[in-house]
């Protein structure tokens, strides 16, 4: 018998959601002055909303017009990823709540287990490679899109961590290292030599619109669920199907990928756009071994890596390699932060300001699009800059920005009764009048001022690497460059659950009260980050020279 939907607190782990101290000061206006006023934020925010609007979408004409003629392969492939991000984005925000509050981990557990997880990623990513010209293309997202399906439809109904380790878990690595490194080989073959400059600007403008997809569903769906609560969907006799909040993002996940394989079905095999020719359908060259005989699947993933591990073995010994792979690593520190915000944030924030807090607008949906409109404009008015100036300046922004975070957010209080106050809490974040905590202020200035850095050094940093590897071998030591990353995520994992297990501990309460030592998170990860911009100027020789030597060698 299908029972009907009901809902109910799950034990201890349904808390209420508590008032917080909050400062506020007399009103700033009141009556007519008020609704004037009102009046006025309206129809600002209806202007700037236009605005904006007509921007986004002249930014899309530029590139979809500089793109024309391009084989609708390349279009469908990015509705597609804007879906594919969307779904990952809220999925990806939930892993760390949903490993804690459903299957039992602890804060530290679940931070090492993401920390795995995410190093198993990059290797499926890093052997992807030999996949698709295996397979090709088309059969390449076929394929990666069938892992994503099964481990997305089956993460609800897993009772504990083995089986999502198995049957989730995994899947979903192998997926999504499938699918990523395939976007960037579609879109080359998709567009011209000239146009493929605006085809990755367009996929990384999208990508972010993704992203903050993503933010959206993960707090409109925990505001209209609930954080901790279970819902029963299907009955027959004793045996109850339920579902929790986060569960349930998982399945809208699965929804959101179900359109991605219809997509993918549609896609003819074989299509490339050339510069002659325009588009072209080439029979699928197979990979094949010394002999020149045709590899299957799973011999192209055994060759790919037999392939790394050669080429690794012969630029091990050479000294620029060294030095090429301690500058990566040296501008790790503040890529991490990113692994924060996707894992570390929403906990923080969850336990600062209560259950439902909107975490994924305040930074899913604000760094993205603001990285949408800065990234285009920081292009422009620095292209003539080089790489490495901008990295410093880029990444001194963004770690002086934690600053912000660390500061007592008393200095803030004043505007948040002001029309500052009513924009942010009222008109975009809907929180409750008597949890306005100024805290929130500072960590929304924070994030403004970290992505203003970020849209500054985040680009430069795949074209400086680019310049310092040796000419001739810029594929290889890209490559390799992510080893550091690599490495770095198996010590980022547990870090991450150990900042939020003991500066803001579960069980003791919301409230910047309950937990008065919660500024230390950001002065761990600000210390981390910190790392980047000192190394950069520290050794600004060993840097100068690098670029030098590219620079050389294109004249």
């Amino acid at each position: 018998m299908l029972g009907g939907i009901r809902r109910h607190l799950v034990g201890s782990l349904a808390l209420s959601r508590p008032r917080q101290f909050t400062i506020t000061p007399a009103r700033y206006t009141t009556g007519t002055t008020q609704s004037i006023l009102m009046k006025t934020l309206d129809i600002a925010l209806w202007i700037s909303g236009i605005v904006l609007t007509i921007g986004f979408f002249m930014i899309l004409w530029n590139y979809i017009k500089g793109l024309k003629g391009s084989p609708r392969e390349l279009y469908m492939l990015y509705i597609a990823k804007l879906l594919e991000y969307g779904a990952y984005g809220a999925i990806n925000y939930t892993f760390a709540l949903y490993l804690s509050a459903d299957l039992g981990l602890s804060d530290v557990a679940a931070g090492t287990y993401i920390g795995i997880w995410s190093m198993s990623m990059t290797v499926c990513s890093m052997l992807i490679g030999a996949v698709c010209d295996a397979i090709g293309i088309k059969r390449t997202l076929l394929l990666g899109t069938a892992f994503l399906l099964f481990s997305r439809i089956t993460l609800p109904f897993v009772p504990d961590i083995w089986s999502a380790t198995f049957l989730s878990f995994l899947p979903l690595a192998i997926g999504m290292g499938m699918l990523l490194p395939v976007l960037s080989v579609g879109i080359k073959y998709y567009t011209t030599t000239e146009g493929s400059t605006l085809g990755f600007a367009l996929f990384y403008t999208l990508m972010n619109v993704g992203w903050a997809l993503g933010g959206f569903i993960f707090d409109i769906a925990r505001r209209i669920l609930g954080e901790h609560e279970i819902y029963e969907v299907f009955k027959v006799g004793d045996r109850a199907l339920d579902f929790s909040t986060y569960q349930i993002i998982f399945i809208i996940g699965f929804l959101l990928t179900v359109p991605q394989a219809l997509i993918y079905l549609l896609f003819r095999r074989g299509t490339r756009m050339t510069d002659d020719k325009g588009i072209v359908f080439n029979e699928k060259v197979k990979a094949t071994n010394a002999d020149g005989e045709p590899l299957n699947l799973f011999g192209a993933i055994g060759k790919a890596a037999a392939d790394t591990v050669g080429i690794f073995a012969k630029v091990i010994t050479k000294k620029p390699f060294w030095i090429f792979l301690f500058m990566m690593a040296m501008l790790v520190p503040v890529r991490l932060v990113f692994y924060h915000f996707h894992y570390t944030w929403p906990k923080y924030g969850i336990r600062i300001f209560g259950d439902g807090a909107p975490v994924g607008n305040i930074y899913g949906v604000l760094n993205p699009m603001l990285i949408v409109y800065l990234t285009p404009l920081m292009a422009v008015l620095t292209k003539n800059i080089r790489s490495y100036t901008m990295l410093v300046v880029g990444t001194c922004i963004s770690v002086g920005a934690v600053t912000i975070a660390v500061l007592p957010p008393d200095w803030l209080a004043p505007l948040t009764d002001t029309w500052v106050g009513e924009l942010i809490f009222e008109r975009w974040l809907n929180v409750p009048e008597g949890e306005r905590v100024p805290l929130y202020l500072s960590l929304i200035l924070f994030i403004i001022v970290f992505t203003f850095g970020e849209a500054i050094w985040s680009p430069r940093l795949m074209q400086f690497t680019a310049e310092i590897a040796p000419g001739g071998k810029e594929g290889t030591y890209i490559a390799l460059s992510y080893l550091p990353y690599f490495g770095a995520k198996l010590i980022v994992g547990p870090m991450s659950g150990w900042l939020v297990a003991t500066y803001t501990p579960d069980g003791v309460g919301t409230g910047v009260e309950n937990h008065p030592s919660h500024w230390m998170v950001w002065v761990w990860i600000g210390g981390m980050a910190a790392i980047t911009p000192i190394i950069l100027i520290t050794m600004v020789k060993l840097f100068r020279h690098a670029e030098q030597q590219d620079i050389e060698a294109a004249a």
